[in-house]
Parts: structure tokens; C-alpha cells; sequence
């Protein structure tokens, strides 16, 4: 059963960033959803999508470990994944919210 929810929390990860590079599905990003028309028209909605579509692969790929984990009943992977998981987080909100990277 908790292997069928960390597949499911995959696929979520991997079908939001197809969306994502597609370029469309902005309107699920949080900072932009919320913005004001102004701050939209100076964003470049397609870079940011892109960037979050390689984002959400990212996330994915730092939850096999964790599915793993579920698999061959060993504590460390799931900690491991955890561990990465959340350095990629950190890691994807800094380079987002520095150096004006997504603004035309």
C-alpha cells in the first residue's frame, strides 16, 4: 500500500512537469498565481515554466529512493531520499528567487 502512494506521488511529480515544459500550468505556481498583472507582464512565463517542469523531474527522481525504501524495508534509503528531496527544494527555491533570472 505505502509503495501505490509513493508511485502515485511520482507520477504526480513527473505529469506536473510535463505541464510545466509544455509551458503552460502557470497558474499552479504559487509566487507567480499570486502576483499582480503588473509583476506577470514583466515575468517570462515561459522560463518559468520550463524551469519548474525541470524542477518537478528533479523532485521525482529524489523520490525513488524513498519508493525504494518501501520495497527492500531499509530506513536509511528513506532518509537518503528525504535528505535529497529536501537539499532540492532548497536548492530550486534559492535559484528562483535570486538574480531576477525569470523577468524579460
Amino acid at each position: 500500500m505505502l509503495l501505490i502512494v509513493h508511485i502515485a506521488m511520482m507520477a504526480m511529480m513527473i505529469l506536473l512537469g510535463i505541464v510545466f515544459m509544455s509551458g503552460k500550468g502557470a497558474w499552479l505556481i504559487a509566487g507567480y498565481n499570486t502576483s499582480s498583472a503588473y509583476e506577470k507582464s514583466r515575468t517570462d512565463e515561459k522560463a518559468l515554466c520550463r524551469f519548474m517542469g525541470r524542477s518537478m523531474f528533479v523532485l521525482a527522481a529524489c523520490w525513488i529512493p524513498i519508493c525504494l525504501s518501501a520495497v527492500i524495508d531499509k530506513m536509511w534509503l528513506l532518509w537518503a531520499g528525504l535528505g535529497l528531496f529536501f537539499i532540492a527544494v532548497m536548492v530550486i527555491v534559492i535559484y528562483a528567487n535570486t538574480g531576477n533570472r525569470f523577468r524579460k
